[in-house]
């Protein structure tokens, strides 16, 4: 099975909120919320539970946990083989609806214009 090609959203103005997000967490919760990524990656459509769920309209949460602390990376796919990472929260029963709705948002608007929505690292 060929590797998923993760991208990860970006807004109009540029700003990334996953990796805002993935900068405000304590170093092990970031270490955890990247090696279930890695896992998305690897096994794309594949991947079940407990590393991740369906929520609603095509978004998908990754699933990481520290302790009582429940981390969330919300995803849909773009095609067969491209997933597109949106953002990401913490939550403590239930996850917020409007997080789903902002994910349902992010997704259409990459689907629209993915060149705008996509972000790139700054290499060389």
């Amino acid at each position: 099975m060929p590797k998923t090609d993760i991208k990860i959203y970006q807004d109009a103005d540029g700003t990334v909120p996953l990796l805002d997000w993935l900068d405000s967490l304590p170093d092990r919760a970031k270490d955890k919320c990247g090696a279930v990524i890695e896992r998305l990656a690897d096994f794309g459509n594949q991947l079940r539970r407990p590393d991740c769920d369906y929520l609603s309209s095509g978004i998908y949460e990754l699933r990481a946990r520290i302790g009582n602390i429940n981390y969330r990376v919300f995803y849909g796919f773009v095609g067969k083989q491209i997933i597109l990472l949106s953002h990401g929260c913490t939550k403590e029963k239930k996850v917020p609806t409007k997080e789903i709705k902002r994910a349902i948002g992010n997704l259409q608007r990459y689907k629209k214009t993915p060149k705008t929505h996509t972000y790139r690292t700054k290499e060389l």
